[in-house]
């Protein structure tokens, strides 16, 4: 079997996630080996801007290829720079001004703070339906149970993110709008119609399929559907069948992070690599320990050699990110190190957009409350 279906092209399908604010001897003979295709940080490796920027181009000069350097950042809870740049409004305080020219804003200040940082990717915005089921668990993350609301504010959101040069994520594919469980920890059953998800929590992904450069599919089950206990990220029924075929989504499709206690409790980390590009996933994400990369990258790389009709999906799969990393514009972009001074003016930007923001969510309100 050619080598490059083996090792080199399945490193472009993982992207990971570490400890330590540094790099490490580890971590570069990781990423040498395995070739990925980005890297994830969180809080955790975050300490300045400057260190930030340098760790991603530490990372980057262990890799050949250009990575997607990604970030979770949704504002409210989902907000990885809040100790370094200050607090970002959440995507549901955003929604309730009702003003699109504040999503688009919500977008373009977090996306200019994630190039400023070196970060070309930031997996937002959320799709998911606000119901009432999900609100202990999704909170702000989740803002309206109207799809096409959901699809107005995320619209703007992801031009505000794109004029930053970078690239977002819809999330968490199907919809997470009627989990009562948390996937991080546990397995959420949703048992909802086919039907009715398709007239409901599907929208978003119907509408923008042509607008969204990355899905992000969840490890929720929707045992109503598939009658199992698989998540979907594990699904070929929703990867392929649905967003694939009927949906006809063209992008990338990304899994939640397979660390989750939502995957893990259906499948290992290995298996759940494996099962995530079987069912027609592109990019694995997985986010914190260095085994788990390395037995899912291993596991990949034996069931691609005994298994030609895996081989070809991998090859499928590496040629769309190969191609996708081609023709983006925010791959291509290399900004500088961040000065202080422009450190500083970005935060001062945030703070001024989550007031703006804070105040025009009471007049929203008060006008709501009058009528």
């Amino acid at each position: 079997m050619p080598r490059l279906a083996s090792s080199e092209n399945i490193g472009q399908l993982l992207i990971l996630g570490f400890d330590g604010t540094e790099m490490s001897k580890g971590l570069a003979a990781v990423l040498s080996r395995i070739q990925p295709a980005g890297v994830i940080l969180f809080a955790r490796n975050i300490v300045n801007a400057q260190q930030t920027y340098k760790l991603l181009n530490d990372c980057q000069a262990c890799v050949s290829q250009r990575l997607f350097t990604c970030v979770d950042v949704e504002g409210g809870r989902v907000d990885r720079f809040r100790n370094v740049m200050g607090p970002a409004p959440s995507a549901a305080d955003a929604f309730a001004t009702g003003d699109r020219k504040l999503f688009r804003k919500h977008g373009a200040v977090i996306g200019k703070i994630c190039s400023a940082l070196g970060f070309n990717v930031d997996f937002a915005p959320v799709l998911d339906l606000a119901f009432p089921a999900s609100r202990p668990v999704m909170s702000s993350r989740a803002f309206s149970t109207d799809p096409k609301a959901v699809v107005r504010y995320a619209r703007e959101f992801l031009a505000g993110l794109r004029s930053a040069g970078v690239i977002g994520a819809g999330k968490h594919f199907p919809g997470l709008g009627e989990g009562n469980l948390d996937s991080h920890h546990d397995l959420p059953i949703i048992m909802k119609s086919y039907n009715r998800l398709w007239a409901e929590d599907l929208v978003p992904y119907r509408t923008m399929k042509r607008e969204l450069p990355m899905v992000l599919v969840n490890h929720a089950s929707y045992a109503a559907v598939t009658h199992d206990r698989l998540p979907a990220s594990l699904s070929n029924k929703w990867i392929t069948d649905v967003l694939r075929r009927r949906i006809g989504y063209r992008g990338l499709v990304v899994s939640d992070d397979l660390e989750m206690g939502g995957v893990l409790k259906a499948a290992p980390i290995e298996e759940a690599a494996v099962e995530f590009v079987r069912a027609g996933g592109d990019l694995c994400l997985i986010c914190h320990q260095r085994e788990y990369v390395e037995r899912a990258y291993e596991k990949l790389v034996r069931t691609a050699e005994r298994d030609a009709r895996f081989r070809r999906r991998v090859l499928e799969s590496a040629k769309r990110v190969s191609a996708f990393k081609r023709k983006s514009v925010g791959l291509k972009r290399r900004p500088a190190l961040p000065s202080p001074e422009k450190v500083s003016r970005l935060s001062t930007q945030l703070w001024e957009f989550s007031e703006q923001v804070r105040l025009q969510k009471l007049v929203a309100t008060s006008a709501g409350a009058g009528q």
